[in-house]
């Protein structure tokens, strides 16, 4: 999906471009044919829809049933939550703009945007990391895995793995909104195209 960058009118370098004053971005979107708007709308609604379904079938599934009390499913009960957000975060956008054929997020909404992408997306790599380490201690210590595995040592990984998230997608943050401190980007004209908003965040910044 290609963005265009719109800045409020200030002075510009001749040399370097001044985005320390935008506005908002303009999606290009998937098609602007609006005969293929319904065709676009229906697949990605199915998917999204599924993907929160299922994920929430999981959460319940793990909640009800007590024989399921246990720390991996306690941890895949969190990753559901965590992909449920994480595919939150840009889908529902996307759908409503497919519908009012709308192109504009705001500055600060694209920031929320990527602070919640990136946060999820890193704890939900982070819990697979945990999840993984549970299953290397119950086939290599099973004897000792109810002592190393409790519910406290649990509870602490997930808030590990929340806490480290939040500051990864603080950083993203950080690094969008200073880029004096970074190397200055050459562009041509004040409207700046680019391949993806978190594929080049520091440089969109």
């Amino acid at each position: 999906m290609t963005v265009f960058v719109t800045t409020e009118k200030s002075p510009i370098n001749a040399e370097l471009c001044n985005l320390t004053h935008m506005s908002e971005f303009y999606l290009r979107g998937l098609s602007d044919d609006p005969e293929l708007q319904p065709m676009l709308f229906g697949p990605f609604l199915s998917m999204y829809l599924i993907t929160v379904l299922r994920n929430l079938l999981i959460i319940l599934a793990v909640t009800s049933d007590p024989h399921l009390y246990t720390p991996m499913y306690f941890f895949l009960s969190i990753l559901s939550l965590a992909d449920i957000v994480f595919t939150s975060s840009t889908v529902p956008k996307m759908l409503v703009d497919i519908q009012t054929h709308g192109r504009a997020i705001s500055y600060a909404g694209c920031l929320t945007q990527i602070s919640i992408f990136v946060t999820f997306g890193f704890m939900d790599l982070f819990l697979l990391t945990v999840m993984a380490y549970d299953r290397f201690v119950t086939i290599c210590h099973p004897l000792n895995y109810p002592l190393i595995r409790n519910p406290r040592q649990c509870v602490s990984l997930v808030l590990l793995s929340f806490l480290t998230s939040i500051l990864d997608g603080q950083m993203h943050l950080w690094m969008a909104l200073h880029p004096e401190e970074q190397e200055p980007q050459k562009c041509p004209e004040e409207v700046v195209q680019t391949n993806s908003c978190f594929a080049e965040t520091t440089k969109l910044m």
